[in-house]
């Protein structure tokens, strides 16, 4: 989600979401669906899910009654949720970090500052403040020195963070909220104008960008598998690019399990399940 300068009481009109988790099996390009079950399954927003490198748990953030945003683990093994952080502020887009101690968010201070808070996974330590910087919209880590992240500038824009040499590096304007590492020195991004997104592949090294394909503009949602390459959602669809004829095929239709458009997804590092964020 995109979020803004808003006051708290506007939280509480996000949408109705549910995340549903379903076991999967991946042969080359293709995707079996086992099962599937809404692990939230209530009123209110459940979204942005992330699953911990470990594989055994998911992280996503809920607004329930206090109208603040929380970040909950939902364990793969006995199937319990738990809350990990309740605080009075909210916190969204809950990410691990690189080495695997400690995982990140954005936080709506009470003056409605947007800024990346590191968080102990255990939930023993203060959080600590990533990097002065505000107004962040969504964010990814590159490595363990760099975060891109989505800034809330007139237009909006993506920024690069150096935290080791405290270096903020412009990218590009008028991003979607979908960019993350590919190899190699690489990352892929999205640009919007009035017709379409424009997904592009910045080399790092080189500092300059290529186009790699355009979608109809409703497209937002669009994550780098490290095997299968770009993959979208598409409605009630999960589709890949074909790189090799140029083509989007479909892996699988969530249709039949009351997904009506997703409009989030991740795949568990080990490949084995997939959730979906369904509006309702």
């Amino acid at each position: 989600m995109l979020i803004t300068a808003i006051s708290f009481s506007a939280l509480a009109q996000m949408p109705n979401s549910d995340i549903y988790l379903f076991t999967i099996k991946r042969t080359g390009s293709t995707m079996i669906v086992k099962k599937g079950e809404n692990i939230t399954k209530r009123e209110g927003y459940d979204n942005q899910p992330f699953f911990t490198p470990d594989n055994k748990s998911l992280l996503f953030v809920s607004i329930k009654e206090d109208k603040q945003s929380d970040v909950y683990s939902y364990n793969l093994g006995n199937q319990k949720t738990t809350a990990i952080t309740q605080t009075p502020v909210s916190e969204y887009s809950p990410i691990v970090t690189p080495d695997g101690k400690f995982f990140t968010t954005v936080v709506v201070e009470q003056d409605s500052t947007q800024r990346i808070y590191k968080y102990d996974l255990k939930n023993k330590l203060k959080p600590e403040l990533l990097f002065d910087e505000d107004s962040v919209g969504y964010y990814s880590w590159l490595n363990k020195d760099s975060v891109l992240y989505y800034k809330l500038t007139a237009p909006h824009s993506l920024h690069a963070y150096d935290i080791k040499n405290k270096r903020d590096v412009w990218i590009a304007n008028s991003p979607t909220r979908s960019f993350k590492p590919v190899k190699n020195f690489s990352f892929f991004y999205c640009t919007q104008d009035k017709n379409e997104t424009m997904v592009r592949i910045y080399n790092m090294r080189l500092k300059k960008s290529e186009e790699y394909v355009a979608v109809k503009k409703e497209n937002e949602d669009f994550i780098w598998d490290k095997t299968l390459g770009l993959i979208k959602s598409d409605g009630s669809k999960i589709m890949r690019y074909n790189d090799d004829i140029k083509t989007w095929v479909e892996m699988a239709d969530f249709s039949a399990f009351g997904v009506g458009k997703i409009t989030r997804f991740a795949f568990s590092p080990n490949g084995r399940y997939l959730a979906v964020v369904g509006n309702k």
